[in-house]
Order: structure tokens, then sequence, then C-alpha cells
């Protein structure tokens, strides 16, 4: 990890919050007292920032200076919320595109399909913030530098953003190997958000129940299904066949 790409003991941490510093991730020594610790803390839950309590062993393999049991990720880009996104793209006459990642873990797997989804015109990703690869250098690399251009929302209820893009007129659409329709004849003329999940699970169920149609790449190889990022590309293209 870059020197620069982190800062840490509670003070320089609790400036950078204070200051509106874009903040990727916290991470706090397990045990951690204090009133510094606790301000920080809440501020935290309060600006929705992620975090994640660790063994001091863990700090310590980052930093060899004086930690005070805080370390703070500086985000790579800055993140934009769903609810003002939306509306922007309806009022700019632009038909919605987003893309949901659900579980995507590897960086260069994240970077890879921003790359394809700021090629394809795509209006947002739209990530978790808790289970999903942190946008990082090694992620903006393998993205060609598409992460800086392309708008990512960032979310801790990623449930509660898909009913909010279902009430706002926009079809969730699945991709899954268990589902009944080839991708090239779903519609997607009409506005979407096409989830994507992990090689490893796929979309989560609660999702899968909560889409309005679930789409397959037909493969007819040995190996049962594409890396994530070629899956998605190929599905990004489809729309923007059909939309042509």
């Amino acid at each position: 990890m870059k020197k620069e790409s982190y800062i840490f003991g509670i003070h320089p941490v609790l400036e950078a919050i204070k200051s509106g510093k874009e903040i990727e991730k916290l991470l706090f020594q397990k045990g951690l007292r204090g009133e510094g610790f606790r301000e920080i803390f809440q501020l935290s839950k309060e600006l929705e920032i992620p975090f994640q309590f660790v063994p001091i062993e863990k700090l310590n393999s980052l930093s060899r200076q004086n930690h005070q049991g805080v370390i703070c990720y500086l985000s790579e880009i800055s993140y934009t919320k769903i609810e003002d996104l939306v509306p922007f793209v309806f009022e700019q006459g632009r038909i919605p595109l987003i893309l949901v990642l659900d579980g995507i873990t590897d960086v260069r797997n994240l970077g890879a399909i921003a790359r394809s989804a700021e090629c394809a015109g795509v209006d947002a990703l739209l990530i978790p913030a808790q289970g999903s690869a942190q946008i990082n250098s090694d992620a903006i690399k393998t993205s060609a530098g598409a992460l800086y251009n392309l708008p990512v929302c960032r979310t801790n209820n990623l449930k509660a953003d898909l009913v909010y893009l279902k009430n706002s007129g926009i079809s969730l659409v699945s991709a899954s190997e268990k589902a009944d329709t080839v991708y090239t004849a779903a519609n997607f003329k009409t506005p979407v958000a096409l989830i994507m999940g992990s090689e490893g699970y796929g979309v989560s169920p609660e999702y899968i129940k909560m889409s309005d149609s679930l789409v397959k790449i037909p493969v007819f190889g040995e190996i049962g299904s594409l890396n994530v990022s070629v899956a998605a590309g190929v599905l990004l293209y489809e729309v923007i066949r059909q939309r042509s």
C-alpha cells in the first residue's frame, strides 16, 4: 500500500473526516476506547463510511508508527449518491443504464468491469460499501483510468437502493446461469439496472427475488461460466445494440 493512500492517528483521521475528505475505509483496533475514537466512530456511522475492527497486528503491519489504533484509507475517487444521479439522468433525456455489482471482491475484475462500463456509456456503477473490492490504485490501473470518469455510487444498504431504482421506474435485470431467458431475447430498451454477481456465488438470492427478469449468456464449452468482467461486457454491448 502506498504511504500517501492512508493516514493514521486519532487527530489526523478526525480532521480528515471533518474537512470532508473522501474516505474509502476505516480500520479500528479491536477493543479501542477513548473520546477521540468514539467521535470518529460516531462520525463514520453518520457519514456512512465503511469501517472494520481488526487485531492490532493488522494495523502494525500497515504502519510502524504510532497509529493509535486507527488507520484511514483515503479514497482514490469521489463517490456519487444514487438519489442524486438517477433524477439527473432522466432530466438529461437519457434512458438510465445502471450497473450493480453484488459481491465483486477482486479489484482487477472491478477495474475491468469499470473499463467496459465507461466505454459502453453506463450512467453509474452501484456497489455495496461492505463485501466489495476496494477502489484502489490497482482497480484504477486495471480500469485504464475509467474509474475517474465513471460515476460510482457506494451504498451501505444495497437492498434499499435497489428498491429506490424500482420505484424510479428502472427495471432490475440479474445475470444468472439459472435464467430461462437468453440475454439477446431480453428487452434492454427501457431503463435498466443490470445486476452482476460474484463468480463463486452469483447474484444474491435476495436480489434475484427482487429482479424483474433474469438473463443468461449461453456457454458451449466445458467451463460453466464466463469471467464476470467478460460477462458484463457482453451484456452491456447487447444493451447498446438494442438501443442503437
